[in-house]
C-alpha cells in the first residue's frame, strides 16, 4: 500500500496526494483506494457506482493519484457501509443524525440515506414501539396529521402547521389564516392541501416558501362560502368535499392534482326539508385503485341516533356504483384496504371492529365482526371517537387509549368472505400501553404517527430493531 505524505487540500476537501504504483495490472484492477482525513480505505467500482454520477465518488475513477479527502474518516466509514449494504450500521447510533445528514450531502448521497432510513420496506407492524415524541409550539392540540412516502410529517395544531423532514429532527412552523384546520393532506415533503369546517375554500400551501398557492372553492346555489369537509387523493386526481356554509347544500369536487383545474363535480346535494340522507356531507375520502372508485362516507348525529352512508363512486360518470346506509350499529370511524380487499369499519354504539368483503363487491352488503361479536350496550357509545386506519395487510385501531393491530390469518381459500379469520394483537411494550383517546393516525416510510387528546405533541412509532435516539 502507498506511503501516506501530508497535503493542503483543495477548498471542497478533495485533493490528490498519493502515487499510485505503475504496475500495469493494479491499474486495471477493480479496487479503488481513498485517502479521508489520513485514514485509507478501500472499496469497488461498483460499489462507488451506486452513489451516482453527480457525485464526488464519480471523479474517483482512472485517477493516477489516491484521491485523498478532508473529512471524518468515521462518518466515511459509515456511509461508506451504506453504499455496500443499503443500510447504516450498528454504530451510526453513537453518532447525531444532523452529523450524518450534513456529511450525506457533502458526497451527494443523501437521497440514498433518506431511501434507507425511511422506506416503507422497513416498517414491521409487529415490532412497532413508541419511540419519540415530537414536541408542538404552543397551546392547541394536532388536529390533523399528513405524512408523506420519504417519513416526513406536516402536524396542524390551532392556526398553524408545524413540519418535520424524515430524521425528525429539523422542523418549521407556519402560520395560516385558518382558525383551526381539520383536514390534512401532504401532496409532496413541502406542499400540503389544507381545509377547516369553519373557514372557506381549501387551501394548496407551500410549506417551504409560506404562501398559498391557490385556493379551491365550490360555488354553490346559494352562493354562500363553501367549507372543507374531507380530503383524497388518487395518482391522478384530488378530492374535496364541500358543504356550503349554510349547511344546505353539499358536494365533491374532482380537480386535476398537477393542475388544480377543476375535472368535475360528483355528490351533489341540496337539501330539502327533513331529508337528513342528503343532508350528510362526505367526511372521509378513499380511493381504491383495484376498484378505480372512490369510497366516500360521511354519518349524522340525530334525534334517532347516528345514521350514516357508505358510497363508491366512478368519478368518470359520476354514478354511484354501490351504496350502503348505516343505521343500526353506524361507524365511529371507517376505512378501506385495497391490500386485504375490505372495508373496515368501528361500530359507535359497540366499539366492535368489523368488515365487508370487497371480492364480492356489489353482491354483498353484511358486516362481518372481527371481534366476539357481543351485543350493543344498553344505549352506551363504547365506540365514540375510536379510530380505525389500514396500512399495507394490517388494520390498525385506535380503540380509547389503547393501540391495537388486526391481521388476516390465512386459513385457505374464501369463496364468501365469511369464513375470513383475523387476530388481535395490542402494540407496544407495557409502558406504551393506554394513555389519553388516540385522535388521529397515519404512516410515513417506516413509522406511524399518532396523536392523543388534550397533549400538545405527536408519538412517533417504529419497529423496534429500526428505532434509534435519533
Amino acid at each position: 500500500m502507498p506511503p501516506f505524505s501530508q497535503s493542503n487540500p483543495i477548498s471542497n476537501g478533495f485533493s490528490q496526494i498519493h502515487q499510485k504504483t505503475d504496475n500495469p495490472s493494479t491499474n486495471r484492477s477493480n479496487i479503488i483506494t481513498i485517502d479521508v482525513g489520513g485514514q485509507l480505505f478501500q472499496t469497488t467500482k461498483q460499489t462507488l457506482t451506486i452513489a451516482g454520477s453527480n457525485t464526488i465518488f464519480s471523479n474517483l475513477f482512472d485517477q493516477n493519484e489516491i484521491p485523498f479527502i478532508d473529512r471524518d474518516p468515521e462518518l466515511f466509514s459509515i456511509l461508506l457501509s451504506l453504499l455496500r449494504t443499503g443500510n447504516l450500521p450498528s454504530k451510526a447510533k453513537n453518532f447525531e443524525i444532523q452529523d450524518i445528514i450534513f456529511e450525506a450531502r457533502f458526497y451527494g448521497i443523501d437521497d440514498i440515506l433518506v431511501q434507507s432510513q425511511s422506506s416503507p420496506s422497513q416498517f414491521e407492524a409487529f415490532g412497532l414501539e413508541k419511540s419519540l415524541l415530537l414536541s408542538l409550539n404552543g397551546r392547541d392540540s394536532p388536529s390533523a396529521i399528513a405524512a408523506t412516502p420519504n417519513g416526513s410529517v406536516h402536524v396542524s395544531h390551532g392556526s398553524k402547521i408545524t413540519s418535520f423532514d424524515w430524521s425528525l429532527q429539523r422542523k418549521s412552523t407556519t402560520l395560516t389564516s385558518f382558525t383551526a384546520i381539520d383536514s390534512l393532506l401532504a401532496l409532496s415533503p413541502n406542499v400540503v392541501a389544507a381545509g377547516a369546517t369553519d373557514f372557506s375554500g381549501l387551501q394548496i400551501l407551500d410549506l417551504d416558501l409560506g404562501y398559498v398557492r391557490q385556493t379551491l372553492n365550490w360555488e354553490n346555489v346559494t352562493k354562500s362560502s363553501s367549507t372543507v369537509q374531507a380530503i383524497g387523493v388518487s395518482s391522478e386526481f384530488l378530492f374535496t368535499s364541500f358543504e356550503s356554509g349554510r349547511r344546505n347544500s353539499n358536494s365533491i369536487m374532482v380537480y386535476d392534482l398537477n393542475s388544480f383545474k377543476a375535472v368535475s363535480e360528483i355528490a351533489h346535494n341540496e337539501i330539502f326539508g327533513a331529508d337528513l340522507d342528503s343532508a350528510i356531507p362526505s367526511t372521509k375520502l378513499n380511493w381504491v385503485p383495484s376498484l378505480n372508485l372512490l369510497m366516500a362516507s360521511g354519518s349524522h348525529s340525530g334525534p334517532l341516533g347516528v345514521s350514516g352512508n357508505i358510497k363508491f363512486w366512478d368519478i368518470r360518470s359520476g354514478n354511484v356504483v354501490w351504496e350502503m346506509k348505516e343505521n343500526v350499529d353506524c361507524f365511529s370511524d371507517i376505512t378501506v384496504s385495497d391490500t386485504l380487499s375490505a372495508i373496515f369499519k368501528i361500530g359507535i354504539n359497540s366499539g366492535e371492529v368489523s368488515y365487508i368483503d370487497l371480492r364480492n363487491f356489489g353482491t354483498s352488503n353484511s358486516w362481518h365482526c372481527l371481534g366476539d361479536g357481543r351485543k350493543v350496550n344498553n344505549g352506551k357509545k363504547e365506540g365514540f371517537g375510536c379510530k380505525i386506519e389500514t396500512h399495507g395487510n394490517q388494520v390498525f385501531c385506535g380503540n380509547q387509549g389503547e393501540l391495537e393491530l388486526w391481521s388476516e390469518v390465512l386459513m385457505g381459500s374464501s369463496k364468501n368472505g365469511k369464513d375470513r379469520i383475523f387476530r388481535r394483537n395490542t402494540l407496544g411494550r407495557a409502558k406504551d400501553l393506554g394513555g389519553n383517546r388516540i385522535t388521529n393516525m397515519c404512516f410515513g416510510g417506516n413509522k406511524m404517527f399518532l396523536s392523543r387528546k388534550d397533549q400538545q405533541c405527536v408519538e412517533v412509532w417504529q419497529s423496534s430493531g429500526l428505532a434509534r435516539r435519533f
